[in-house]
């Protein structure tokens, strides 16, 4: 995904269950809660966020 993003300038939209993945490999990431977007930052905030470690990645 990352190979594809780079060497094409193109971007990719991710839907994936395991947060802890897709966080790795993004460069952004949203949570959605009931179809809405609760947050919203770089991947490299949201593996750090708080909420999102408890909620998200079972840290």
């Amino acid at each position: 995904i990352r190979k594809v993003n780079t060497e094409n300038n193109t971007t990719i939209f991710l839907v994936e269950q395991n947060a802890n993945l897709a966080l790795k490999v993004a460069h952004r990431g949203y949570v959605m809660e009931t179809g809405r977007i609760t947050l919203a930052d770089s991947a490299e905030k949201l593996l750090a966020d708080e909420k999102v470690k408890k909620a998200y990645l079972g840290l």
